[in-house]
């Protein structure tokens, strides 16, 4: 029962991709972790192939729009797919099942990546929820492209944590410094966050032992999803559904707040 569920939710994060250009990866961890019951560990590192691979689809799509700039696309995936791919391979591994004490509580590595999950998820539900003006009207702050290229690989090690997400932060540097118009950016993300998700799973499959079947069924069920949003997109309001996908993602972030932090920590 909870298996279909799971595969009815991976059809739900590419109809989402197809209709938005986005958000709907960030589901991925939660319904392979509440639904599947998979370890955060196993789950971040799958969902960075079913995210690599739909995103990989969306980008094909763009591609044939004229939406992606390969030569930034590569700009700014250098550092960011160092980061996730170092994540992988050497930083997750390596975490303490026990991370911190609280007197008698403690926090372990699976509930710290759930948490951290949950402020990626709010962060994004924010990102979705600004206006498109609000988003376009950022100004330029950063000019050393040193310092970006160490923002940038900290947001790979940020997607290489959490298994999702990137696209939020990538958006707006994609704006501020390349000066890409929004939708250009939103096709050269989906583009760079592709190419870091299936690097940093490279990390993954010299660490883990891969449920192969499982895992591109999953995948080939969400990839179906993608072309199915694409379909739906012509006939609705994407503006107005974002909005709606934005509200849903800031609540499922607070019922994993809830779940992680007072239900496992008290």
């Amino acid at each position: 029962m909870f298996e279909i569920l799971g595969y009815l939710g991976a059809l739900f994060i590419g109809i989402v991709l197809g209709i938005t250009g986005g958000g709907g990866s960030i589901l991925t961890v939660p319904i392979l972790v509440y639904v599947i019951s998979l370890n955060p560990i196993i789950a971040t590192a799958y969902s960075l192939f079913i995210v690599g691979t739909t995103a990989a689809f969306g980008t094909i799509q763009n591609f044939r729009k004229n939406l992606v700039v390969p030569k930034t696309a590569l700009q700014f995936a250098i550092p960011s797919l160092i980061g996730v791919y170092l994540t992988r391979k050497f930083i997750v591994p390596n975490l303490p099942d026990t991370l911190l004490y609280f007197g008698s509580l403690k926090l372990t590595k699976e509930t710290f990546l759930m948490l951290l999950f949950a402020t990626v998820m709010f962060l994004a539900a924010y990102s979705m929820l600004k206006t498109k003006k609000e988003v376009e009207n950022i100004k330029v702050k950063i000019k050393n492209k040193y310092v970006v290229f160490v923002q940038l690989f900290f947001v790979g090690i940020l997607i290489g944590l959490v298994g999702a997400g990137g696209g939020f932060l990538i958006i707006p540097a994609l704006i501020q410094l390349a000066k890409l118009p929004i939708k250009k950016a939103i096709g050269t993300s989906l583009f760079i966050i592709s190419v870091n998700s299936l690097i940093g799973f490279l990390g993954d499959v010299q660490n883990n032992i891969i449920d192969w079947p499982f895992l591109l069924t999953f995948t080939a069920i969400s990839v179906i999803g993608i072309f199915v949003g694409f379909y739906i997109q012509q006939f609705i309001n994407e503006k107005y559904l974002k909005k709606i996908f934005g509200i849903f993602v800031l609540v499922m972030s607070m019922m994993i707040f809830y779940k992680e932090f007072f239900h496992k920590l008290f």
